[in-house]
This record gives C-alpha cells, sequence and structure tokens, in this order.
C-alpha cells in the first residue's frame, strides 16, 4: 500500500478548508486525523466498543462514526492502512513524524524537520503532493 504523505497541523480543520477542496478538485485525496481523544462518541457506540465489540458503527445524516477499542498505542502504519488507504496526504493535528503544514497569508509554509521551511502557494502545495517525495525526506 502505498503511504500517503503525513503533515503536521497545529490549526483546526476549518483553517485548512481551501487546502482540503483544492485537492479534492484536483483529484487528490485528503484526510484528517486528530490525536486528541475524541471529545465524545455516541454512548451506544461507546458501549458496544466497550462490550467487545471489534467496530460499532452509526450510519446517517451524510456521514459515518466508528468506534474501536484499541489496545495499546496507535500506530500511525495501521492508521493510514485502515482509515486513510486512497489518500495522497493526511493533515495530522498532534504530535507526529513529519513536515509541520501552517496556513501563511493566501498559502501555506511547509516545515520539514531540520530542514528549511518553504512558502507555497495552495496549487503549488496540491501539486507538490502528487510526487513520492515533495518535502525531502520523508518516507513515501
Amino acid at each position: 500500500m502505498k503511504m500517503p504523505h503525513v503533515l503536521r497541523v497545529d490549526e483546526a480543520p476549518e483553517r485548512f478548508a481551501p487546502l482540503v477542496a483544492a485537492c479534492a478538485a484536483a483529484g487528490v485525496r485528503c484526510g484528517w486525523l486528530d490525536l486528541r481523544p475524541p471529545a465524545g462518541a455516541p454512548a451506544d457506540l461507546l458501549a458496544a466498543a466497550g462490550a467487545g465489540a471489534l467496530r460499532a458503527v452509526a450510519v446517517g445524516g451524510g456521514r459515518s462514526v466508528a468506534v474501536k477499542a484499541l489496545r495499546g498505542e496507535p500506530v500511525m502504519r495501521d492508521l493510514m492502512r485502515e482509515h486513510f488507504a486512497g489518500c495522497a496526504v493526511v493533515l495530522v493535528r498532534g504530535e507526529v513524524d513529519g513536515p509541520r503544514l501552517a496556513a501563511s497569508g493566501d498559502g501555506w509554509t511547509v516545515a520539514p524537520r531540520g530542514a528549511a521551511a518553504r512558502s507555497l502557494s495552495t496549487a503549488e502545495l496540491v501539486s507538490a503532493l502528487r510526487s513520492p517525495r515533495p518535502f525531502g525526506g520523508e518516507k513515501p
């Protein structure tokens, strides 16, 4: 499986809406992963997962919500495979190994660890995300 690019973010999803929309328009699939504990899942789903169900899912109203009990800390490779197959990029709010993405005026700043930051327009960033290693040393 081809792993998506992982970009660390600090801001709320709304701040990245222009990038997500531009990715969608260009056919570049984008995902969002929040490494903070969820604010709240439906009680019935929590009860089902707590009772031992492999996964508890609610569907309707144009969305789905899934709850799965975890044993131990999450493993990034497993999360990418399970939830983000087909994505070119996943924006991750939380501490993760990968370049930091931040909004900068009308564009974006990408700062890989240990390398100089790059300023990119939205179109340049979307184009870069089509490359196997757009920001240097990160693993494809």
